[in-house]
């Protein structure tokens, strides 16, 4: 668990380099890398395997001692960052030396005693390691040259750290990590400026994630483990995803990117939309993306305590006839900031954990299938009326059913036959998966 490394923070003034080191740690591209500054606003946390020690590097934003409100909140997750970390790696730009950022950042981790490495990136080449050492009149020990883009000196730095670091806690491993079951992953989507992170954080405990009235606040997805009473969850906050014909710079677009991989490799999407707004035409085509990726769904109307009683009614209505192809997942109206209604979002997830990860006995499916036939038969296509002779459920995580049938089935009897299962089986908060195989043919596919 993450939870019991040791912590590295990095941390320093904007665009020197801090994301592309912590990359650079990891050995792929996991934090969005741009040259504008304040590209990184939340805390990230990745784990870090180097010469069989693992540690976990908390990549932060660019610390500024004065600036907008939202540099100030940038600054703050910054210094939380500082105070929950074993090793401290102050990160400097040679091709810009000291500056009073610096000296301002090095007087603050003096006073907090925590452990430092000052850190000069950008040194690409013997010309320049000669103008590391003004660094070393920041008073936190001799400066450290590296090439965080072309890995220069990386590995010595990684050395360095792990010296510093203090002992690794002896661990009982499990007696079989095989049978360890995955943390549910739940994903928090939604459009700019509908209120995610503060949900996130409301759901975490814990302000993990920038707030600001500014669209595009969150550029990166941040998550974080919660113990809950019937186990831990994964919450994922999201960058904000709007049309790509919206989208304008390149950090923006990386976002999106994340956005969307974060939502396929969820088990589920917490869906919010700002209730005070309604059913926006893009939040139309999120919720299509959702649905395909498969993920079980909760939608949050957020904001409800904003919305005028007399109008709360239709709001309802609109959000049931714009999304009714997600009429399965259950609508919650609450409030992030308040956290009114908030305490029904866990049970909400569980039941939806729980629908997502359910298998069905195959004599109570076909049983359910030959009542729903009877009730309703299929309707005669070709001069010939198609029938269910067998099913079975091939998979869950999600529930996927196999039809064997006389002859393809039309779509609307297969969405009957959908919800009959759904219905009889308390599926309703999770997709379900429907494949076909007329006899005499190869099998056809349907996603519920």
């Amino acid at each position: 668990m993450i939870g019991a490394l040791p912590v590295v923070a990095v941390v320093g003034r904007p665009n020197v380099g801090k994301s592309t080191l912590v990359n650079r740690f990891v050995g792929r591209r996991d934090a969005i890398v741009q040259e504008d500054p304040g590209v990184t606003r939340d805390r990230r946390e990745v784990e870090v395997d180097w010469q069989g020690r693992d540690f976990v590097v908390v990549d932060t934003g660019g610390w500024l001692a004065e600036g907008a409100p939202i540099d100030a909140k940038v600054a703050k997750q910054a210094e939380r960052a500082i105070a929950d970390a074993d090793l401290v790696l102050l990160i400097g730009d040679v091709t810009v030396g000291v500056t009073d950022e610096d000296d301002r950042m090095a007087a603050l981790l003096q006073h907090s005693a925590k452990p430092t490495l000052v850190v000069v990136n950008k040194v690409d080449d013997t010309r320049r390691e000669a103008d590391v050492w003004p660094f070393a009149a920041l008073g936190l020990g001799e400066p450290i040259a590296v090439s965080a883009l072309h890995g220069r000196a990386s590995g010595d730095l990684l050395d360095e750290i792990i010296e510093r670091l203090p002992e690794p806690e002896t661990v009982a491993a499990p007696a079989d990590d095989d049978d360890e079951p995955g943390i549910f992953s739940v994903a928090i989507v939604g459009r700019p400026n509908v209120g995610k992170s503060t949900l996130f954080n409301r759901m975490v405990g814990d302000d993990r994630s920038v707030v600001h009235d500014e669209p595009g606040t969150t550029r990166d997805a941040i998550d974080t483990i919660v113990d809950t009473p019937d186990g831990p969850l994964r919450f994922v906050d999201t960058a904000g995803m709007r049309r790509r014909s919206r989208i304008d710079e390149p950090t923006e677009y990386f976002s999106m990117v994340r956005a969307l991989q974060a939502v396929d490799r969820a088990d589920a999407a917490l869906f919010v939309i700002d209730a005070t707004e309604g059913v926006a035409h893009q939040d139309q085509r999120l919720a299509e993306r959702i649905d395909v990726a498969g993920t079980v769904v909760v939608v949050v109307l957020n904001k409800w305590d904003l919305v005028p009683s007399g109008q709360r009614e239709q709001v309802r209505i609109d959000v049931a006839d714009r999304l009714g192809f997600l009429a399965y997942a259950p609508v919650l109206e609450v409030s992030a900031l308040t956290g009114l209604k908030a305490q029904r979002l866990l049970p909400a997830l569980r039941d939806a954990e729980a629908a997502y990860h359910r298998r069905v006995p195959t004599a109570a499916l076909n049983k359910v299938l030959r009542n729903a036939q009877a009730a309703h038969q299929p309707p005669i296509q070709r001069k010939h009326r198609p029938r269910v002779l067998y099913a079975t459920q091939g998979a869950a995580s999600p529930p996927t059913f196999t039809l064997f049938t006389t002859r393809e089935m039309p779509a609307p009897y297969l969405r009957y036959l959908e919800r009959c299962i759904r219905e009889a089986f308390a599926l309703g908060p999770t997709p379900i998966k429907m494949r076909v195989r007329p006899r005499g043919s190869g099998p056809t596919k349907r996603r519920a």
